[in-house]
């Protein structure tokens, strides 16, 4: 079969919109997609059969070594939301809080809160079917109760954008608003403390780190970004503020919040280098301040990032083991 042919038959079988609702881009790759899916999807088979065993008439998933290891190598989709809520504390916040998320909804009203998320409904994914206003339902009202809730239980950061991507990515996983609310405080009360408060301290703080460990690890990379006055803030700032959503494919991004609920903010760390040391030789071909802005959109496209099981592997972690 011709290539052309082999892409056009990838094409008709994989389906254009994916299981989370997004609409594959006009320049998705179907045939790669499929051939990496089928070796995929053998390894989501046994690692479902594991985490059925693991998690047999337990109650709250609680973090062990085992967990650790079982959570690097992937969580099934049924089974994501149940562990994320255990290992990130948000199900104890949750279970100690029974009512807390519906009264804040029933709360005193702040216009301005409210205008800064509603701004933003429209932008929040509109490539995603499911967050449409013509969809049914509209998971619009979803994310925009549960960042209202947020921003009345967390008044020192309100809303700020970035949080409307990621609360959109865990009700697309959890189903669930209240739990969503629960997940969306795990990370920026506890995860990640001052990336989206107004100073935005620990934001700016582990960028600057980014920047060192790129130093002493990639000094190429670092001396090159010097000479042509690039900060690191201007190429990798999203990268921290929305969690690599909308900036890797969504299976990926996936695996890497499972890591990110479990073990913390050094997950983005992993990712941000393995990015970057990946591509050392593209980047090293930068020319011009421009021309490394144009290199570092091209480290989070193609086979590389695709391919989640592999890169997950390519992380550093001590257990590299297929299966």
């Amino acid at each position: 079969m011709e290539p052309s042919e082999r892409a056009q038959a990838a094409r008709d079988r994989v389906p254009r919109i994916d299981p989370y609702g997004f609409e594959r881009p006009e320049d998705f790759d179907y045939a790669a997609y499929e051939e990496f899916f089928s070796t995929y999807l053998v390894i989501l088979t046994r690692r479902a059969i594991k985490w059925s065993k693991l998690l047999k008439g337990s109650g709250r998933v609680q973090k062990s070594m085992t967990v650790k290891r079982y959570i690097r190598k992937g969580v099934p989709l049924e089974h994501r939301a149940r562990v994320w809520m255990g290992v990130s504390g948000a199900q104890a916040q949750m279970d100690r809080n029974p009512g807390y998320y519906h009264r804040l909804l029933q709360g005193q009203r702040n216009d301005s809160l409210e205008e800064a998320i509603r701004t933003d409904m429209n932008r929040t994914f509109p490539d995603n079917v499911k967050f449409r206003k013509s969809a049914d339902p509209c998971l619009q009202k979803t994310l925009y109760n549960v960042l209202l809730a947020y921003g009345h239980h967390n008044q020192g950061v309100g809303y700020c954008q970035g949080m409307n991507f990621i609360a959109g990515y865990l009700i697309l996983i959890t189903k669930n608003e209240e739990e969503s609310f629960w997940l969306l405080d795990a990370l920026i009360g506890r995860i990640l403390p001052d990336y989206y408060s107004p100073a935005m301290l620990g934001l700016k703080t582990d960028q600057e780190v980014l920047g060192e460990l790129v130093r002493t690890k990639l000094p190429a990379v670092a001396a090159l970004m010097d000479g042509h006055g690039v900060l690191w803030t201007l190429l990798v700032s999203r990268w921290f503020i929305c969690l690599f959503v909308d900036i890797l494919p969504v299976e990926t991004v996936l695996r890497i919040w499972d890591c990110l609920f479990n073990e913390g903010s050094k997950i983005i760390f992993r990712v941000a280098l393995t990015l970057i040391k990946q591509h050392q030789a593209l980047i090293l071909e930068a020319t011009s301040f421009a021309d490394v802005c144009e290199k570092f959109k091209e480290l989070t496209r193609g086979r590389f990032v695709t391919e989640c099981h592999t890169f997950m592997q390519s992380q550093g972690f001590p257990d590299h083991r297929l299966w």
